[in-house]
Protein backbone atom coordinates (compact mmCIF):
# COMPACT_ATOMS: atom_id res chain seq x y z
CA UNK A 1 0.00 0.00 0.00
CA UNK A 2 3.22 2.01 0.87
CA UNK A 3 4.53 1.58 -2.59
CA UNK A 4 1.36 1.76 -4.42
CA UNK A 5 0.04 5.13 -2.78
CA UNK A 6 3.87 6.64 -3.32
CA UNK A 7 3.28 5.96 -7.18
CA UNK A 8 -0.06 7.36 -7.25
CA UNK A 9 1.05 10.63 -5.64
CA UNK A 10 4.23 10.57 -8.04
CA UNK A 11 1.73 10.05 -11.03
CA UNK A 12 -0.43 13.50 -9.52
CA UNK A 13 2.84 15.07 -9.60
CA UNK A 14 3.31 14.36 -13.54
CA UNK A 15 -0.06 15.13 -14.74
CA UNK A 16 0.13 18.18 -12.50
CA UNK A 17 3.12 19.53 -14.34
CA UNK A 18 1.59 18.54 -17.51
CA UNK A 19 -1.72 19.96 -16.93
CA UNK A 20 -0.91 23.23 -15.59
CA UNK A 21 -3.16 25.55 -15.98
CA UNK A 22 -5.88 23.57 -17.82
CA UNK A 23 -9.97 23.36 -16.77
CA UNK A 24 -11.27 20.85 -14.28
CA UNK A 25 -13.52 18.91 -17.12
CA UNK A 26 -10.24 18.72 -19.37
CA UNK A 27 -7.93 17.59 -16.81
CA UNK A 28 -10.78 15.30 -15.94
CA UNK A 29 -10.72 13.77 -19.69
CA UNK A 30 -7.11 13.74 -20.42
CA UNK A 31 -6.62 10.85 -17.55
CA UNK A 32 -7.36 7.48 -18.96
CA UNK A 33 -5.06 8.61 -22.03
CA UNK A 34 -2.17 9.90 -19.32
CA UNK A 35 -1.64 7.35 -16.41
CA UNK A 36 0.34 4.92 -16.62
CA UNK A 37 -1.40 1.42 -16.24
CA UNK A 38 0.90 -1.03 -14.62
CA UNK A 39 -0.76 -3.53 -12.66
CA UNK A 40 2.16 -4.31 -11.01
CA UNK A 41 1.90 -0.88 -9.48
CA UNK A 42 -1.62 0.46 -8.91
CA UNK A 43 -5.09 -0.70 -9.89
CA UNK A 44 -7.25 2.63 -10.68
CA UNK A 45 -10.41 2.96 -10.15
CA UNK A 46 -12.84 5.37 -11.19
CA UNK A 47 -12.48 7.00 -8.12
CA UNK A 48 -8.84 6.98 -7.91
CA UNK A 49 -8.64 8.60 -11.05
CA UNK A 50 -11.28 11.44 -10.23
CA UNK A 51 -9.09 12.37 -7.21
CA UNK A 52 -5.87 12.19 -9.55
CA UNK A 53 -7.89 14.73 -11.41
CA UNK A 54 -8.36 16.88 -8.77
CA UNK A 55 -4.50 16.76 -7.65
CA UNK A 56 -5.06 15.21 -4.54
CA UNK A 57 -2.70 13.13 -2.25
CA UNK A 58 -2.34 10.69 -0.17
CA UNK A 59 -0.21 9.30 2.95
CA UNK A 60 -0.13 6.16 4.09
CA UNK A 61 -1.89 5.92 7.56
CA UNK A 62 -1.59 2.71 9.72
CA UNK A 63 -4.67 3.39 11.05
CA UNK A 64 -6.39 2.31 8.25
CA UNK A 65 -5.18 -1.49 8.80
CA UNK A 66 -7.94 -4.08 9.45
CA UNK A 67 -8.97 -7.55 9.48
CA UNK A 68 -11.86 -7.61 7.00
CA UNK A 69 -13.86 -10.83 5.91
CA UNK A 70 -13.09 -11.48 2.17
CA UNK A 71 -14.83 -15.07 1.64
CA UNK A 72 -16.92 -16.77 4.08
CA UNK A 73 -14.61 -18.10 6.99
CA UNK A 74 -11.61 -16.62 5.35
CA UNK A 75 -9.81 -13.46 6.50
CA UNK A 76 -7.48 -10.61 4.87
CA UNK A 77 -5.95 -7.59 5.96
CA UNK A 78 -6.74 -4.42 4.51
CA UNK A 79 -6.34 -1.08 3.88
CA UNK A 80 -10.26 0.32 4.75
CA UNK A 81 -10.10 4.23 3.33
CA UNK A 82 -12.75 5.63 1.84
CA UNK A 83 -10.61 7.22 -0.81
CA UNK A 84 -8.08 4.18 -1.66
CA UNK A 85 -11.47 1.25 -1.55
CA UNK A 86 -14.40 1.96 -4.35
CA UNK A 87 -17.24 2.26 -3.10
CA UNK A 88 -17.35 1.55 0.63
CA UNK A 89 -20.74 3.16 1.20
CA UNK A 90 -22.02 2.63 4.83
CA UNK A 91 -19.54 0.18 5.66
CA UNK A 92 -17.64 3.00 7.46
CA UNK A 93 -20.68 3.48 9.89
CA UNK A 94 -21.03 -0.30 10.81
CA UNK A 95 -17.29 -0.51 11.65
CA UNK A 96 -15.36 2.74 12.09
CA UNK A 97 -12.79 1.68 14.14
CA UNK A 98 -11.76 -1.83 16.01
CA UNK A 99 -12.67 -0.83 19.36
CA UNK A 100 -16.21 -0.37 18.22
CA UNK A 101 -18.17 -3.54 18.59
CA UNK A 102 -20.91 -4.34 16.00
CA UNK A 103 -22.47 -7.06 13.99
CA UNK A 104 -23.96 -7.21 10.54
CA UNK A 105 -26.19 -9.54 8.63
CA UNK A 106 -24.83 -10.38 4.95
CA UNK A 107 -27.20 -11.52 2.60
CA UNK A 108 -27.26 -12.32 -1.26
CA UNK A 109 -28.39 -9.42 -3.32
CA UNK A 110 -31.65 -8.94 -5.19
CA UNK A 111 -29.41 -9.34 -8.43
CA UNK A 112 -28.35 -13.06 -7.04
CA UNK A 113 -31.10 -15.58 -8.76
CA UNK A 114 -29.37 -18.70 -8.80
CA UNK A 115 -29.18 -18.68 -4.98
CA UNK A 116 -29.78 -17.40 -1.17
CA UNK A 117 -27.06 -17.08 1.08
CA UNK A 118 -26.65 -15.81 4.69
CA UNK A 119 -23.50 -14.79 7.04
CA UNK A 120 -22.68 -12.77 9.92
CA UNK A 121 -19.79 -10.69 10.52
CA UNK A 122 -18.08 -9.01 13.50
CA UNK A 123 -15.68 -6.99 10.70
CA UNK A 124 -15.41 -5.48 7.41
CA UNK A 125 -16.86 -7.52 4.80
CA UNK A 126 -16.23 -8.11 1.11
CA UNK A 127 -18.60 -7.08 -1.35
CA UNK A 128 -18.55 -10.90 -2.82
CA UNK A 129 -17.99 -12.22 1.08
CA UNK A 130 -21.62 -13.59 0.94
CA UNK A 131 -22.61 -13.74 -2.46
CA UNK A 132 -20.33 -13.65 -5.43
CA UNK A 133 -23.04 -11.70 -7.91
CA UNK A 134 -22.84 -9.70 -4.81
CA UNK A 135 -24.28 -8.82 -0.72
CA UNK A 136 -25.68 -6.73 1.23
CA UNK A 137 -25.17 -5.92 4.76
CA UNK A 138 -28.04 -4.80 7.83
CA UNK A 139 -26.19 -3.87 11.00
CA UNK A 140 -27.36 -4.58 15.09
CA UNK A 141 -25.87 -0.72 15.24
CA UNK A 142 -24.98 2.13 13.15
CA UNK A 143 -22.07 4.34 14.48
CA UNK A 144 -22.19 8.54 13.46
CA UNK A 145 -19.60 10.76 14.11
CA UNK A 146 -20.28 12.84 16.73
CA UNK A 147 -20.97 16.59 16.43
CA UNK A 148 -19.14 19.38 18.75
CA UNK A 149 -22.12 20.60 20.34
CA UNK A 150 -23.13 16.91 21.28
CA UNK A 151 -20.12 15.86 22.78
CA UNK A 152 -21.02 15.68 26.66
CA UNK A 153 -23.75 12.97 26.16
CA UNK A 154 -21.35 10.72 23.90
CA UNK A 155 -19.06 7.95 24.54
CA UNK A 156 -15.26 8.17 23.97
CA UNK A 157 -13.15 5.34 21.99
CA UNK A 158 -9.35 5.80 22.28
CA UNK A 159 -7.58 5.21 18.92
CA UNK A 160 -9.65 6.91 16.77
CA UNK A 161 -9.19 9.83 14.46
CA UNK A 162 -10.72 13.41 14.89
CA UNK A 163 -12.48 13.34 18.11
CA UNK A 164 -12.97 9.64 18.66
CA UNK A 165 -16.24 10.75 19.25
CA UNK A 166 -19.14 8.24 17.99
CA UNK A 167 -22.96 7.83 18.58
CA UNK A 168 -24.74 4.38 18.27
CA UNK A 169 -28.03 4.04 17.18
CA UNK A 170 -29.82 1.01 16.72
CA UNK A 171 -30.26 -0.74 13.00
CA UNK A 172 -33.53 -1.63 14.06
CA UNK A 173 -35.90 1.22 14.31
CA UNK A 174 -38.43 1.59 16.64
CA UNK A 175 -41.28 1.00 14.10
CA UNK A 176 -39.58 -1.77 12.80
CA UNK A 177 -40.17 -3.43 16.46
CA UNK A 178 -43.08 -2.16 17.28
CA UNK A 179 -44.80 -3.94 14.15
CA UNK A 180 -43.31 -7.08 15.53
CA UNK A 181 -44.39 -7.14 19.16
CA UNK A 182 -47.67 -6.26 17.81
CA UNK A 183 -48.36 -9.83 16.31
CA UNK A 184 -48.11 -11.08 19.28
CA UNK A 185 -50.84 -9.63 21.56
CA UNK A 186 -50.94 -11.73 24.49
CA UNK A 187 -49.75 -10.65 27.66
CA UNK A 188 -46.00 -10.99 28.08
CA UNK A 189 -45.15 -12.46 24.39
CA UNK A 190 -44.43 -9.21 22.21
CA UNK A 191 -43.97 -7.26 24.81
CA UNK A 192 -41.32 -8.97 25.77
CA UNK A 193 -38.78 -8.95 22.74
CA UNK A 194 -35.86 -6.55 22.51
CA UNK A 195 -34.37 -5.49 19.27
CA UNK A 196 -31.57 -7.89 19.57
CA UNK A 197 -34.08 -10.58 19.77
CA UNK A 198 -35.20 -9.31 16.38
CA UNK A 199 -31.80 -9.30 14.82
CA UNK A 200 -31.25 -12.96 15.79
CA UNK A 201 -34.49 -14.03 14.79
CA UNK A 202 -34.17 -12.66 11.42
CA UNK A 203 -30.52 -14.55 11.34
CA UNK A 204 -32.17 -17.69 12.05
CA UNK A 205 -35.14 -17.68 9.88
CA UNK A 206 -32.98 -16.60 6.89
CA UNK A 207 -31.30 -20.21 6.92
CA UNK A 208 -34.72 -22.24 7.09
CA UNK A 209 -35.27 -24.27 4.12
CA UNK A 210 -38.84 -23.78 4.51
CA UNK A 211 -38.64 -20.01 4.16
CA UNK A 212 -35.86 -20.20 1.23
CA UNK A 213 -38.52 -22.19 -0.55
CA UNK A 214 -41.33 -20.04 -0.15
CA UNK A 215 -40.16 -16.45 -0.88
CA UNK A 216 -37.36 -17.96 -3.39
CA UNK A 217 -39.44 -15.86 -6.13
CA UNK A 218 -39.04 -12.93 -3.62
CA UNK A 219 -35.53 -13.28 -2.73
CA UNK A 220 -34.33 -12.61 -6.18
CA UNK A 221 -36.29 -9.46 -6.76
CA UNK A 222 -35.94 -7.64 -3.29
CA UNK A 223 -35.07 -7.81 -0.03
CA UNK A 224 -36.18 -9.88 2.34
CA UNK A 225 -39.51 -10.03 3.40
CA UNK A 226 -39.36 -11.01 7.73
CA UNK A 227 -42.74 -12.88 8.15
CA UNK A 228 -44.04 -12.95 12.25
CA UNK A 229 -44.28 -16.71 12.66
CA UNK A 230 -46.93 -18.10 14.96
CA UNK A 231 -46.70 -19.45 17.86
CA UNK A 232 -44.77 -17.02 19.65
CA UNK A 233 -42.66 -20.28 21.07
CA UNK A 234 -41.46 -20.19 17.54
CA UNK A 235 -40.56 -16.60 17.02
CA UNK A 236 -38.31 -17.55 20.45
CA UNK A 237 -37.14 -20.90 18.94
CA UNK A 238 -35.79 -19.07 15.86
CA UNK A 239 -34.06 -15.78 17.91
CA UNK A 240 -32.47 -18.63 20.09
CA UNK A 241 -31.48 -20.59 16.76
CA UNK A 242 -29.81 -17.14 15.49
CA UNK A 243 -28.38 -16.56 18.37
CA UNK A 244 -26.44 -20.20 18.50
CA UNK A 245 -25.58 -20.13 14.93
CA UNK A 246 -23.67 -16.66 15.39
CA UNK A 247 -21.64 -18.28 17.85
CA UNK A 248 -20.44 -20.62 16.15
CA UNK A 249 -20.27 -18.27 12.81
CA UNK A 250 -18.40 -16.03 14.35
CA UNK A 251 -15.83 -17.67 17.13
CA UNK A 252 -15.29 -20.68 14.01
CA UNK A 253 -11.63 -19.35 14.78
CA UNK A 254 -11.88 -20.58 18.19
CA UNK A 255 -14.43 -23.08 18.48
CA UNK A 256 -13.21 -26.73 19.50
CA UNK A 257 -11.39 -28.59 15.73
CA UNK A 258 -13.26 -31.83 15.01
CA UNK A 259 -11.52 -34.88 16.78
CA UNK A 260 -13.38 -36.96 14.57
CA UNK A 261 -10.67 -37.37 11.76
CA UNK A 262 -7.26 -40.04 11.34
CA UNK A 263 -4.25 -38.27 10.07
CA UNK A 264 -2.19 -40.37 7.25
CA UNK A 265 1.44 -40.03 7.66
CA UNK A 266 4.10 -41.43 4.61
CA UNK A 267 6.30 -44.19 5.41
CA UNK A 268 9.44 -43.56 6.85
CA UNK A 269 8.14 -40.18 8.45
CA UNK A 270 8.31 -39.56 12.01
CA UNK A 271 4.48 -38.55 13.66
CA UNK A 272 6.40 -35.63 15.33
CA UNK A 273 5.78 -32.09 13.74
CA UNK A 274 7.69 -28.94 12.99
CA UNK A 275 6.54 -26.04 11.76
CA UNK A 276 7.53 -26.14 8.38
CA UNK A 277 5.34 -29.30 8.03
CA UNK A 278 1.91 -27.83 8.24
CA UNK A 279 3.17 -25.47 5.23
CA UNK A 280 -0.42 -25.34 2.86
CA UNK A 281 0.25 -24.66 -0.63
CA UNK A 282 -2.66 -25.90 -1.93
CA UNK A 283 -5.47 -28.74 -0.56
CA UNK A 284 -7.01 -31.21 -3.09
CA UNK A 285 -9.52 -34.12 -2.46
CA UNK A 286 -8.25 -38.09 -2.50
CA UNK A 287 -9.65 -39.34 -5.38
CA UNK A 288 -11.36 -42.70 -5.77
CA UNK A 289 -13.17 -44.93 -8.50
CA UNK A 290 -17.52 -44.55 -8.72
CA UNK A 291 -18.23 -48.07 -8.63
CA UNK A 292 -20.85 -47.26 -11.70
CA UNK A 293 -18.93 -45.48 -14.02
CA UNK A 294 -15.47 -46.52 -12.90
CA UNK A 295 -14.44 -42.97 -13.38
CA UNK A 296 -12.13 -41.28 -11.17
CA UNK A 297 -13.78 -38.91 -9.09
CA UNK A 298 -13.74 -36.90 -5.69
CA UNK A 299 -13.53 -38.52 -2.44
CA UNK A 300 -14.80 -35.91 -0.18
CA UNK A 301 -13.96 -37.97 3.01
CA UNK A 302 -10.20 -37.39 2.51
CA UNK A 303 -8.19 -34.03 2.01
CA UNK A 304 -4.46 -34.25 1.16
CA UNK A 305 -3.03 -31.10 3.23
CA UNK A 306 0.44 -31.46 1.84
CA UNK A 307 2.76 -34.25 1.34
CA UNK A 308 3.00 -34.89 4.80
CA UNK A 309 -0.63 -34.42 5.82
CA UNK A 310 -3.59 -36.40 4.72
CA UNK A 311 -7.09 -35.90 6.56
CA UNK A 312 -9.17 -38.64 7.06
CA UNK A 313 -12.60 -39.70 8.20
CA UNK A 314 -14.00 -36.09 7.08
CA UNK A 315 -18.02 -36.95 7.56
CA UNK A 316 -19.99 -36.19 4.25
CA UNK A 317 -22.36 -34.09 6.80
CA UNK A 318 -20.21 -31.08 6.64
CA UNK A 319 -20.50 -30.70 3.05
CA UNK A 320 -23.99 -29.80 3.48
CA UNK A 321 -23.56 -26.11 5.20
CA UNK A 322 -23.40 -24.32 2.34
CA UNK A 323 -22.83 -20.44 1.87
CA UNK A 324 -21.93 -18.35 -0.93
CA UNK A 325 -22.45 -21.28 -3.48
CA UNK A 326 -20.83 -23.92 -1.92
CA UNK A 327 -19.72 -25.83 0.98
CA UNK A 328 -18.15 -23.80 3.61
CA UNK A 329 -15.46 -26.69 3.30
CA UNK A 330 -14.58 -25.97 0.11
CA UNK A 331 -13.86 -22.50 0.75
CA UNK A 332 -11.46 -23.10 3.64
CA UNK A 333 -9.72 -25.22 0.81
CA UNK A 334 -9.31 -22.67 -1.28
CA UNK A 335 -8.46 -20.05 0.58
CA UNK A 336 -6.23 -21.51 2.55
CA UNK A 337 -3.89 -21.93 -0.10
CA UNK A 338 -0.18 -20.04 -2.10
CA UNK A 339 -2.16 -17.65 -4.99
CA UNK A 340 -0.42 -15.74 -7.72
CA UNK A 341 -2.25 -12.73 -8.99
CA UNK A 342 -1.05 -12.57 -13.01
CA UNK A 343 -1.68 -8.98 -13.50
CA UNK A 344 -0.36 -7.58 -10.12
CA UNK A 345 2.13 -10.39 -9.35
CA UNK A 346 1.16 -10.25 -5.56
CA UNK A 347 1.05 -13.77 -3.48
CA UNK A 348 -1.30 -14.12 -1.36
CA UNK A 349 0.44 -16.72 1.17
CA UNK A 350 -2.27 -18.30 3.41
CA UNK A 351 0.67 -19.55 5.91
CA UNK A 352 1.85 -16.19 6.49
CA UNK A 353 -1.44 -14.93 7.85
CA UNK A 354 -1.20 -18.27 9.56
CA UNK A 355 2.58 -17.28 11.07
CA UNK A 356 2.69 -13.41 11.30
CA UNK A 357 -0.87 -12.48 12.36
CA UNK A 358 -2.14 -15.92 14.17
CA UNK A 359 1.14 -16.79 15.66
CA UNK A 360 0.31 -20.40 14.84
CA UNK A 361 1.72 -22.24 11.76
CA UNK A 362 -1.05 -25.12 12.14
CA UNK A 363 -3.62 -22.03 11.53
CA UNK A 364 -4.89 -23.87 8.11
CA UNK A 365 -5.34 -27.00 9.74
CA UNK A 366 -6.71 -26.31 12.30
CA UNK A 367 -9.06 -24.07 10.66
CA UNK A 368 -10.20 -26.81 8.24
CA UNK A 369 -10.95 -29.22 11.20
CA UNK A 370 -13.16 -25.93 13.22
CA UNK A 371 -14.80 -25.34 10.24
CA UNK A 372 -15.94 -29.24 10.33
CA UNK A 373 -17.68 -28.74 13.71
CA UNK A 374 -19.48 -25.28 12.93
CA UNK A 375 -20.60 -27.10 9.50
CA UNK A 376 -21.91 -30.16 11.73
CA UNK A 377 -22.97 -27.61 14.40
CA UNK A 378 -24.64 -25.23 11.95
CA UNK A 379 -26.86 -28.22 10.11
CA UNK A 380 -28.19 -29.56 13.49
CA UNK A 381 -29.68 -25.93 14.33
CA UNK A 382 -30.78 -25.60 10.99
CA UNK A 383 -32.53 -29.33 11.05
CA UNK A 384 -34.07 -28.24 14.07
CA UNK A 385 -35.82 -25.01 13.61
CA UNK A 386 -39.52 -24.78 13.53
CA UNK A 387 -41.39 -25.36 9.96
CA UNK A 388 -43.51 -22.41 8.82
CA UNK A 389 -47.29 -23.68 8.98
CA UNK A 390 -50.06 -21.62 6.92
CA UNK A 391 -50.58 -19.28 9.74
CA UNK A 392 -46.96 -17.50 9.71
CA UNK A 393 -47.64 -14.18 8.56
CA UNK A 394 -45.81 -11.66 6.16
Amino acid sequence: MARMIAFYNSEVDRFDKFQVGTEKKVREAKVDDFIDNDPKKIKWTRGLKQELAKGRRFSFDPSCLTRGLYRPYSKQWLYFSRQLNEMVLQMPRFFPSAHLKNVALGFSSSESRSSFSVLITDEVASLHAVDMVGSQYLPLYIYDKAKEEDEESLFTTTGLKSTGCYTRRDGITDAGLAHLQAAYPMPGEGSSITKEDLFYYIYGLLHSPDYRDRYADNLGKELPRIPAVKPFCDFRAFSKAGRDLAHWHLNYETVVPYEGVKFAVPKGKSSDRSPADYRVTKMKFAKTRDPVTNKSVNDKTTVIYNEWITIRGIPLEAYEYVVNGKPALEWVMERQAVTTDKDSGIVNDANLWAIETMNNPRYPLELFLRVITVSLETMKIVRALPSLDEKTEK
